[in-house]
Parts: C-alpha cells; sequence; structure tokens
C-alpha cells in the first residue's frame, strides 16, 4: 500500500532516512540522478507507453498525455503545476516506504507521497518496494482525474478511523484491489487503471487476456474480506463500472465491515466468494 510496518527499522528498507522530516517527506534533490538512471527512467517509460493503447483505462491514456514525463526522472514541484490546477492534488517526496498514518494524512490533504530512488537495471520486470517509477508513472496519472482524485483523498480520511478499529488490514485489500491491481469497463472492453499492472509489463497484458484469473464484478464487501499476493500475479480482479462507483462506496459507514471482516475467515486469493459476479473476458454483461 506504500507503507511500512510501524516496527519496522528504516535500516531494512531501501531509500535514505537520514534527512525526513517529521511527516515523513524529503526533498527531491534533482541533481542526484544520474545519466544513467535518467535513461533507465526513458526505457521503462517507453515500454509501458507501447503496452498503453491496447490495455490502459481512457483516464490513465489522457493522465499520461498530459504529464508528459518520457524525458527522464521528472520534477515533482513541475509536475505539480498541472496537478494542483487539475484536481488540487500535490505530490511530497519520500524516502520510501512509511508509515500508516503517516500515508493517510497525506492522502487525506491530497498529497500523494512519491519515493526518490529508482530501481537497478536487473530489476525493471521485478521490485518488492515501490520505486519512483511505480509512484510516478502508476499513480499519478489518475490524479489528473477528478473523481477519482477526490476517491483517494476520500480514502486517506478512512485511515485514522481504520486504526481506531482494528481496520488496516481490510482497508489495504481496498487498496490493493482497487488503485494498485483495479479494472474498469470501458466502450472498448476491459482495461486496467492499477498503478500496479500499469507499471509492470508482463502483468499489464495478463490482467486483460489472460483466462487464468477470475475477474468479479466490484462489491465492496467481497474486497475488504479478500486476501492478496505481493510475490505473483494477481488470481482475482475486482471490476469497476465507472470511478464515481468506487468513490460512492468510499462514502460507506465501514466500521460494521470492519467487524465483519475481521470477525470472518477472509477469502484466499482467486477462491470464489457466494454472491460473485464474474466478468468476462471482453467485459461484456
Amino acid at each position: 500500500m506504500g507503507v511500512m510496518d510501524t516496527q519496522q527499522e528504516h535500516a531494512a528498507l531501501r531509500g535514505d532516512y537520514r534527512r525526513v522530516r517529521p511527516d515523513y517527506t524529503v526533498a527531491q534533490d534533482m541533481a542526484t540522478y544520474t545519466p544513467a538512471q535518467h535513461a533507465l527512467w526513458r526505457r521503462l517509460h517507453a515500454r509501458q507507453v507501447a503496452l498503453l493503447p491496447r490495455y490502459a483505462a481512457p483516464e490513465f491514456l489522457a493522465g499520461i498525455a498530459q504529464l508528459e514525463a518520457g524525458g527522464g526522472i521528472p520534477d515533482f514541484e513541475r509536475a505539480n503545476e498541472k496537478l494542483y490546477r487539475a484536481t488540487r492534488w500535490q505530490l511530497v517526496a519520500v524516502p520510501g516506504l512509511i508509515p500508516d498514518d503517516a500515508f493517510f494524512r497525506h492522502l487525506a490533504h491530497r498529497r500523494f507521497p512519491v519515493t526518490t530512488w529508482l530501481r537497478e537495471p536487473h530489476e525493471i520486470d521485478y521490485l518488492v518496494e515501490p520505486d519512483v517509477f511505480h509512484d510516478f508513472f502508476g499513480h499519478v496519472p489518475l490524479l489528473l482525474n477528478p473523481v477519482f482524485a477526490d476517491y483517494l483523498a476520500a480514502y486517506g480520511l478512512k485511515g485514522e478511523e481504520a486504526i481506531r478499529l482494528g481496520g488496516l488490514k481490510p482497508l489495504a485489500r481496498l487498496y490493493w484491489y482497487m488503485v494498485e491491481f483495479g479494472l474498469i469497463r470501458t466502450a472498448d472492453g476491459l482495461r486496467a487503471y492499477g498503478a500496479g499492472m500499469l507499471s509492470s509489463a508482463s502483468e499489464t497484458e495478463y490482467s486483460i487476456l489472460s483466462p487464468a484469473p477470475r475477474r468479479v464484478k466490484f462489491d465492496l464487501r467481497r474486497v475488504l474480506r479478500t486476501d492478496y499476493r505481493i510475490d505473483a500475479f494477481q488470481e482475482t480482479y475486482f471490476v469497476l463500472d465507472s470511478f464515481g462507483e468506487l468513490f460512492a462506496a468510499s462514502l460507506s459507514d465501514f466500521a460494521p465491515l470492519y467487524a465483519e471482516a475481521n470477525a470472518r475467515v477472509p477469502i484466499a486469493p482467486g477462491v470464489p466468494a457466494k454472491g460473485d459476479k464474474a466478468v468476462p473476458l471482453g467485459g461484456g454483461p
């Protein structure tokens, strides 16, 4: 979810936490990025952009075009000018994973934490922790979409309540499935909008074309109860009809949903559940 367990030691994480501020932000020092890192960014960006017309949601495509970030690692301040005009969001630089409460607080105030470090060339296809490419390329385009941007702020507002009610695990599932790995119906069929798959060459195609995973109509209660894996392609994807549907769900009373999710055995990844509405590969009824 872009957050770390508050019991984790900074030393176990990638990123430089030595100059972190109380809100876990740091300065993005553009001068520290090397020509090789900018070249790696361009390689990653070009590879993913080539896949987008076939697999990405129209709103994501529009955001990527507006950002014009293919020339090298982007300057967050320059991106912030466009973001604030569009949806009043801002990017804040962070050293890497940050604690739950800090992450939620930033989202609630329309600030999206973006990691400053970039993966190494040998990690081009798989990365455990989110880097600047995942965070910027995967997440920032949809921050230019007013409805999705409002959803993410509403999600952040749920964080304090989740901490108080023991709902962090169910709330993390909602982020995982609907921000990192979400699918949406469009006039051209199913399309991906999740940052996790759209910053990954292999899962982008898999999420749309493979017959292997389950594709299930979005249901908030079902998502909050469904476990996920971080070490393999997703075995279940949840499908929206629109981003408005996701925003409307964020206004629900989550307290009883947390209680239900915590009281029942989680639904394992890839396992069907009563009431599931399967969505065919083409995304039709």
